[in-house]
């Protein structure tokens, strides 16, 4: 099919595909900068400049655009680390992806500074058996695992050194980025890869 014409209604899929978009985006800046509990519903339509039919059109509930925010937030970090990732020398250069994919995160141009995780700071809101603490621990399990099968081509034959060093790698990711977050920059991030540079160099 071809572009629709100057004055020509767009498709209702299209329009439907731009407000998610914008509502996604608006969500993701009061989520981040003011936190989940806190931000309602009328707060982020009104950002959006959309109508709150629209985000019922789009979303199930509040519940639903809390998941689908995190899991384009998942999906954003796993960009940045794919893009570190292509230009790493070898497994190690590939361990450090990971922790530049993170200080990248964390150089962002925030509204009110770098606060940390923001998939940890949406988590520890949320209560026991919420989808979005699933997309958070998806996430972190997923961060470990490649951490663990970069240290395995690290150390062929070593699976049990390797998982024990992902998960020391993973603490220390972990630990900067609380650090990070209540110093609002990403100097701890750099320092935390500087400390793994030395972990694996030595291994």
């Amino acid at each position: 099919m071809g572009e629709a014409k100057a004055g020509e209604k767009q498709p209702v899929k299209r329009r439907r595909g731009a407000a998610r978009g914008r509502i996604l985006d608006a969500a993701a800046r009061r989520f981040y900068a003011d936190g989940v509990a806190a931000t309602g519903i009328d707060t982020i339509t009104a950002e959006a400049g959309v109508a709150k039919m629209s985000l019922y059109n789009n979303f199930d509930s509040k519940a639903d655009l809390v998941r689908a925010y995190l899991e384009a937030r998942h999906e954003e970090w796993l960009g940045l680390y794919r893009h570190r990732l292509a230009g790493a020398q070898g497994p190690a250069g590939a361990v450090l992806a990971v922790f530049d994919a993170y200080a990248d995160h964390a150089d962002f141009a925030y509204e009110h500074g770098f606060r940390g995780c923001g998939l940890l700071n949406a988590a520890a809101e949320l209560p026991t058996g919420h989808e979005g603490r699933a997309v958070v621990r998806r996430h972190k399990e997923q961060v470990e695992s490649l951490l663990t099968t970069h240290l395995q081509e690290l150390l062929p034959g070593q699976e049990e050194r390797a998982r024990a060093m992902a998960e020391h790698l993973a603490f220390l990711l972990e630990g900067a980025i609380v650090r990070a977050g209540l110093e609002g920059d990403g100097t701890r991030m750099r320092s935390a890869r500087d400390l793994a540079a030395s972990l694996v160099e030595a291994l």
